[in-house]
């Protein structure tokens, strides 16, 4: 056994350490504007601002976990910012609705939100619904933002993906993996519910506005823009690949060839790395 004296060596050699592990990141709410309070996850303490915008129900921890482990270690000069956004994860109240401008609602919050935190020009990371909520907040707010990451997203949708949504809207159909992470934060009834109520308006959004998301934002977005691609996503279609690529004026790709929709997961250490090099670049 260790003197007391030497126990106090070790534990004054370990306190640091345990010390920066508990601040590698923090959880709080932020009131904001129109919005509510929402629930955001903090890491890193650079002077540049990244927010993490994710996909449908998804929230900071059920969404980005690697990249809120890995992130402030490769863009040290960034403060990490994954937000749940309004409904969503630990943002609630309000309770979700869903209408035809649930992105638009979505984006303006996200504004509203780096607003609130003294963060006005930052970059953004965004999967799947976070990726459509970035090119509209892109789009429509160019002087906020710096760089813009996406995957797993397109400007509209068309008549193949709306049948394939009609298809997952029951979610007793889908496989007990894919609902768990799901149904332990809103309960496996809630999240049935919010599942169906999001299909719908995906669907009325193909049946009133021919399936435009952001078609108009994308031709607006002045920000760099680096799209990712798992190229066996069977989440949207090929083609909203080469219709973004011709649209963004400042677009580079990359392609995960054995990749699906949620490439940030399956190559984490990959993805990270990738997009931590493209944050970085002045």
């Amino acid at each position: 056994m260790l003197a007391g004296t030497q126990l106090g060596r070790v534990a004054s050699r370990l306190m640091p350490r345990l010390s920066s592990m508990r601040s590698i990141y923090t959880e709080r709410k932020v009131q904001v504007q129109g919005a509510g309070d929402l629930h955001i996850v903090e890491c890193g303490n650079g002077a540049r601002s990244l927010l993490l915008m994710p996909g449908a129900l998804g929230s900071a921890w059920t969404d980005f976990k690697p990249q809120i482990e890995q992130l402030p270690k490769l863009l040290p000069d960034h403060t990490i910012i994954a937000w749940d956004p309004p409904g969503y994860g630990k943002s609630v109240p309000p309770q979700r609705k869903f209408g035809l401008d649930f992105f638009s609602e979505d984006s303006d919050a996200a504004v509203q939100l780096m607003r609130a935190l003294d963060r006005p020009k930052f970059s953004i990371l965004g999967w799947s619904d976070g990726g459509i909520t970035g090119l509209l907040l892109a789009g429509r707010y160019n002087d906020a933002v710096d760089k813009l990451a996406i995957w797993g997203s397109g400007a509209y949708l068309n008549e193949a993906e709306v049948k394939a949504l009609q298809a997952i809207r029951d979610v007793a159909k889908w496989s007990p993996r894919m609902r768990e992470p799901m149904e332990k934060v809103y309960g496996v009834e809630r999240f049935a519910q919010l599942w169906a109520e999001w299909v719908d308006a995906a669907c009325d959004i193909y049946k009133q506005r021919d399936g435009d998301f952001c078609r108009k934002e994308v031709s607006q977005v002045k920000a760099p823009t680096f799209i990712l691609h798992g190229k066996k996503d069977p989440m949207i279609a090929a083609e909203h690949i080469p219709w973004l690529r011709e649209r963004l004026q400042q677009a580079r790709y990359h392609e995960f060839p054995e990749g699906k929709h949620n490439i940030h997961l399956r190559y984490a250490e990959e993805f990270n790395k990738l997009v931590a090099d493209f944050f970085r670049e002045k």
